[in-house]
């Protein structure tokens, strides 16, 4: 059983919206960090956004500072990355994770994170 499971990816023009959600499955991940990461063709997976277990802190990549706001509903038991000011350079597929970690920034590197969904298709078109 996959214990994350995301949605909200699409097709979308470039300076669009989309916000990507990720709800945990048979497990709480409440004490847990969580991140997304993406993986274009071509490219190795890399580290987008993560946030801390209470969702006080939060981290991101160059790239998507300022344009991506990553939060969490840890009554839900859910994820959300809201992506504004997409560009074509953002297509890729996007994983949410959950980390061992509680927070910390070794929550950039995809090792830390033992928990995975199988990933949500982001098109961004120009």
């Amino acid at each position: 059983q996959v214990p994350l499971v995301e949605s909200g990816g699409g097709l979308v023009q470039a300076g669009g919206s989309l916000r990507l959600s990720c709800v945990a499955s048979g497990r709480t991940f409440r004490t847990n960090a969580m991140g997304w990461f993406r993986q274009a063709p071509g490219k190795e997976r890399e580290f987008v956004a993560a946030i801390s277990d209470v969702g006080t802190t939060t981290y991101y990549a160059d790239s998507v500072k300022g344009r991506f706001t990553i939060s969490r509903d840890n009554i839900e038991n859910a994820l959300y990355l809201q992506m504004n000011g997409l560009k074509p350079e953002d297509t890729a597929v996007y994983y949410c994770a959950a980390s061992n970690l509680r927070f910390g920034i070794l929550l950039r590197t995809q090792q830390e994170y033992p928990y995975w969904g199988q990933g949500t298709q982001v098109t961004v078109s120009s």
